[in-house]
């Protein structure tokens, strides 16, 4: 089998059969790729299924992600195969793809996604106010609920976080990162009326996180559920005294659960039941409160530090439009991510302008027309023109601008 290059790619598809059973199998298909910067994963797998196979089964819906049908685990990672680039896999390698982990497998990259929304109703992930309001409740896009809940809003429910936490193959009757991340911004709001039974179930799948930062990493939508678990074990702290039909509901179990033999030994999961239910003295749970802040919801809220990034040297750029992929490693968390973008480089004379190739309306991928001399958003429509301006569409503004910089006839673009 050839290796990949920069118009050839292999690609290896997980296939399982459910007529045939087995563990299933990876099959091996050749594509020739013209534009791997504006070639998504979901493109490659259209097209194999459209030109050489057409039992290969996947999921999709949106094409913009949005929906988060499309999640896979692409060369290891879990992603949106509607949001990933060719160009995000490295050349010389293949693109691998098979199915979410922890999930059964209907049929080939299609899994089954009822223990994910199972989980979702077990853990009262509904809202269910105190009182009833005549008329819709007014919130302040700056009030304090909405911030300390912000992101977390936005997830669509792909699994990604899920298929990438350890702790959901060792613990079956752990809610997961996305039912937890929910349960989050429903605690939030003031305005709950299952404050208590929320909780109650919350922190019993609490205990399993081991704050690995795993779905940090993979979420599509920058969403750090991992900050949305310690911010639940925050509120259990710090409301530990509002709640007393809650302590008293803990302590018994508690007591009952626990045998003789045990008596004078605790364990991770015990400290923490004692912190919340008001055991531990009060300094005690103030520390526990602040190193869980500190620790895990402080490094998901920092801002990332602005910095310049070598895109391309100005002898390398042609006159008129070019796509240029950026490449930079950013601090997730703990972690170092790879970050591979394309960016939309406009050189005229001795003036050059660096777009942001995301669409200001969706996100979705803006490209370059030759032929009408615009930039296009396939997915809803819109063009703007050479200076990025709206000429048509549902975008609200115009294209987003880097900073740039050149210095010693290398072109430099502001990050952060």
């Amino acid at each position: 089998m050839a290796s990949s290059s920069a118009s050839v790619r292999n690609v290896r598809i997980f296939r399982y059969d459910p007529q045939k059973g087995g563990e299933g199998h990876f099959d091996h298909y050749t594509l020739e790729i013209s534009d791997e910067t504006t070639t998504t994963i979901l493109d490659v797998l259209l097209r194999i299924q459209r030109e050489q196979d057409p039992t290969l089964a996947f999921r999709y819906a949106c094409r913009v992600n949005m929906c988060g049908s499309c999640g896979m685990v692409i060369n290891g990672r879990e992603r949106l195969a509607c949001k990933t680039n060719v160009s995000h896999v490295p050349r010389g390698q293949d693109i691998a793809l098979r199915p979410l982990n922890h999930f059964p497998v209907i049929k080939d990259l299609v899994v089954d996604m009822d223990p994910f929304f199972r989980k979702y109703e077990e853990a009262l992930l509904f809202y269910e106010p105190k009182e009833e309001f005549a008329e819709p409740a007014s919130i302040r896009p700056d009030s304090r609920e909405r911030r300390n809940i912000g992101l977390n809003t936005e997830c669509i429910a792909c699994g990604c976080c899920v298929s990438s936490c350890t702790m959901c193959r060792y613990h079956e009757g752990y809610a997961g990162p996305a039912a937890l991340n929910r349960a989050f911004t429903l605690l939030a709001d003031s305005r709950d009326g299952l404050f208590e039974p929320r909780l109650t179930r919350a922190m019993a799948s609490c205990y399993n996180c081991r704050t690995e930062f795993n779905c940090t990493e993979v979420c599509p939508k920058e969403i750090s559920p991992t900050r949305a678990i310690k911010h639940i074990q925050w509120l259990a702290v710090t409301h530990r005294r509002e709640q007393p039909r809650l302590a008293a509901a803990t302590g018994s179990q508690e007591s009952a659960a626990t045998p003789a033999s045990q008596a004078g030994k605790t364990d991770r999961r015990t400290f923490l039941r004692q912190v919340c239910v008001g055991v531990c003295g009060v300094g005690s749970a103030l520390a526990l409160g602040g190193v869980a802040s500190i620790a895990a919801v402080g490094p998901a809220l920092r801002k990332t530090p602005r910095r310049w990034v070598a895109i391309a040297k100005l002898a390398d750029l042609p006159s008129g439009l070019a796509t240029v992929m950026m490449n930079y490693e950013v601090k997730s968390g703990i972690y170092m991510q790879s970050v591979s973008t394309p960016v939309l480089v406009s050189r005229a004379g001795g003036e050059i302008v660096c777009f942001k190739s995301s669409c200001p309306h969706l996100g979705c991928l803006v490209r370059w027309d030759g032929a009408s001399e615009r930039f296009r958003c396939a997915c809803h429509g819109g063009t703007f023109d050479r200076d990025g301006k709206v000429l048509s569409g549902p975008p609200p503004r115009p294209l987003d601008r880097y900073v740039t910089k050149v210095e010693s006839d290398q072109l430099f673009v502001e990050v952060g």
